[in-house]
């Protein structure tokens, strides 16, 4: 359950001083640690909002270099818009005053409460996550004006439903049983199926396939840039996981970083290990193993205070083989995702909201509880999947119809950042690239 109580180390300071200290001390050391962990949530949400630089780096650099301004405001917008977008509805939606029934909430529109300004900005910046994902799927052909319009409906109304059904205490998930303690599926499954849905409206890059349907490698401009923000994501996935204890007093966030470290590094070997082995890759492929350790972090992000650490390193492993395999078959599939989104935060975000269903302690299949958990995680997993994707779907395919989702070839092969920014993040290098077809390969 996920109501703010920032007072928890404050009660549990009067507990326990009060009757030796008096009311006033007791009420004093409360204010203390109610400041603590006021100070411990907001940190953690900077950390989650730095995460922005991992996306943006990640994105950039497994794609090409004409489209790299684009990228870098596609990622500033994400936060920009989405904060604005879930000030005025999104946080209304999810945790306002009153809950209809179960579904979504109803209350402080136009957030201006300032006791609950600690929520409001740790949730903000896990709605501009969710957004922030389908970017990296949608990369390179996508009009710029049509993502500022999508932006703004899954920050401020399709993510903030489905947090409202687990997260706000009140909502029907939560009621049923089922488990997401940081967002395997509340906050990157709704990213990878909303980037699928988007995916599946705008069609693959120019190139991605020959004329008999095989997928061709488009590689990326820079697997740095791809490395530093695969590591700048896993720094930020700290304020992401063990920042979702909400509280420092009292709270175990140490033992929920430590599974979240453990899953992750299992994740890249795991990643690492298939593709030396596979004979398709036939090396340690840095690309996979990068985003084999998002896929552990995905992967651990809904039970990381309920598996133990040897589970989180089988969670983190199958969700590297997960990576792999996932993003070979998206990519047969005819489904073009240049950074790997859809596998990372979609088939990953379902592995880890089943995992505690799994490997949950007590609760699990495998230690000792039985189906019972196991269902309800598959009750939320198929709910989530179908509200996400039926409402993204509308969202893409409306503006499809209307204002076009996608640039035309030529803008495609001469690049969005020229094409829709008048700018360009290398311009030495791209000035001496002379026409569109010389700049489509080379680049």
């Amino acid at each position: 359950m996920r109501k703010r109580l920032l007072a928890l180390g404050g009660l549990t300071a009067l507990a326990l001083f009060g009757p030796l200290a008096g009311t006033a001390l007791a009420q004093e050391v409360g204010d203390v640690a109610a400041a603590v962990d006021n100070v411990w949530v907001v940190v953690a949400g900077i950390l989650v909002m730095f995460m922005q630089a991992g996306f943006a780096l990640v994105e950039a650099g497994f794609t090409r270099a004409k489209n790299t301004a684009n990228i870098v405001m596609k990622n500033l917008m994400d936060f920009s818009v989405g904060a604005i977008a879930y000030w005025a509805f999104g946080f209304a939606l999810a945790y306002g005053g009153t809950s209809v029934g179960g579904f979504f909430a109803t209350g402080e529109w136009f957030f201006s409460n300032s006791d609950r300004s600690v929520e409001w900005f740790f949730q903000v910046v896990f709605a501009a996550t969710a957004a922030t994902i389908v970017s990296g799927a949608m990369a390179e052909r996508t009009k710029f004006s049509s993502y500022m319009i999508y932006t703004p409906f899954i920050t401020g109304i399709i993510y903030p439903v489905v947090t409202h059904w687990q997260w706000s205490g009140d909502g029907w998930l939560s009621d049923l049983g089922f488990l997401d303690f940081a967002g395997s599926g509340l906050v990157h499954m709704t990213g990878g199926i909303a980037a699928l849905a988007g995916v599946l409206v705008l069609g693959p890059r120019i190139g991605k396939y020959d004329s008999d349907g095989n997928p061709q490698a488009i590689p990326g401009h820079s697997l740095l840039l791809g490395a530093l923000g695969v590591f700048i994501l896993w720094f930020g996935w700290y304020g992401f996981n063990a920042g979702s204890t909400l509280a420092a007093v009292g709270a175990d966030f140490a033992s929920v970083a430590v599974t979240t470290t453990l899953a992750a590094a299992a994740g890249s070997i795991g990643a690492m290990t298939v593709t030396w082995m596979n004979k398709t890759h036939g090396k340690p492929d840095p690309g996979m193993t990068l985003n084999g350790a998002l896929g552990g972090l995905v992967g651990i992000t809904a039970g990381p205070d309920v598996i133990a650490n040897g589970w989180a390193i089988v969670v983190g492993l199958i969700a590297g083989v997960i990576i792999v395999f996932g993003i070979g078959m998206i990519e047969k599939m005819g489904i073009d995702d240049p950074v790997g989104a859809i596998a990372v935060h979609g088939l990953c975000g379902i592995w880890g909201v089943l995992a505690v269903g799994i490997f949950g302690t007590d609760i699990g299949l495998l230690t000792g509880g039985g189906f019972e958990q196991l269902g309800y995680q598959f009750v939320g997993v198929l709910a989530i999947g179908a509200w996400v994707f039926i409402t993204s779907s509308v969202v893409f395919r409306v503006i499809h119809a209307t204002v076009g989702l996608r640039v035309t070839a030529e803008e495609e092969l001469a690049g969005l950042d020229r094409i829709e920014h008048g700018a360009s993040a290398y311009p030495e290098f791209m000035e001496q690239i002379a026409s569109p077809e010389q700049l489509d390969p080379i680049s």
